[in-house]
This record gives structure tokens, C-alpha cells and sequence, in this order.
């Protein structure tokens, strides 16, 4: 399960399928590309989904396959998301 962290100081500018975040308590300003940014918005709407809910999801909303290479992808992209500290693990 992942957990997401936001607060008030946190801030998503979306233009188009990218966005970034800047959160005011450290004054990070981080990148999302498409991917990162839709996985990002799933977990926000889904705090409780497991790491193949959210691989389920995130192919539904792209409209590509779910695949074990998804679910890769989808475990790389959690793992650079807590690592920034935009999530965390429950």
C-alpha cells in the first residue's frame, strides 16, 4: 500500500499530462512526466490500492496494456515517488 503525503504546502501544476510539485516545507520543485504524474494522481484519489490496483488503474487511464512490464514500471515509479518523498509506504 502507498500513502500519499501531500499537505497544504504542497502545490501540483498540471500543463497538459505533465506537472510539477513543489512542496514549500523543503522547497523541492519536482518534475512529473505523464506516467509519474498519473500514478501520482491515482494515488492521491486511491491511498489504499496495492502496488497491481494501481498498475490496473494507471493501464486504464493511459489506455495501454497491464502488463508485468507495467507492474515493473509501476514498482520503479513508487519507489522514485517515496524516494523524493511525494509518497510514502503505509
Amino acid at each position: 500500500m502507498t500513502r500519499d503525503t501531500s499537505r497544504p504546502s504542497r502545490l501540483l501544476k498540471s500543463w497538459g499530462d505533465e506537472a510539477v510539485v513543489y512542496d514549500a516545507a523543503s522547497g523541492d520543485t519536482h518534475y512529473l512526466k505523464p506516467l509519474t504524474r498519473a500514478l501520482y494522481q491515482i494515488c492521491r484519489d486511491h491511498p489504499g490500492y496495492t502496488s497491481a490496483e494501481l498498475a490496473a488503474t494507471l493501464a486504464s487511464r493511459l489506455g495501454v496494456e497491464d502488463t508485468p512490464q507495467l507492474h515493473e514500471l509501476t514498482d520503479d515509479t513508487l519507489a522514485s515517488l517515496r524516494n523524493i518523498r511525494l509518497l510514502e509506504s503505509a
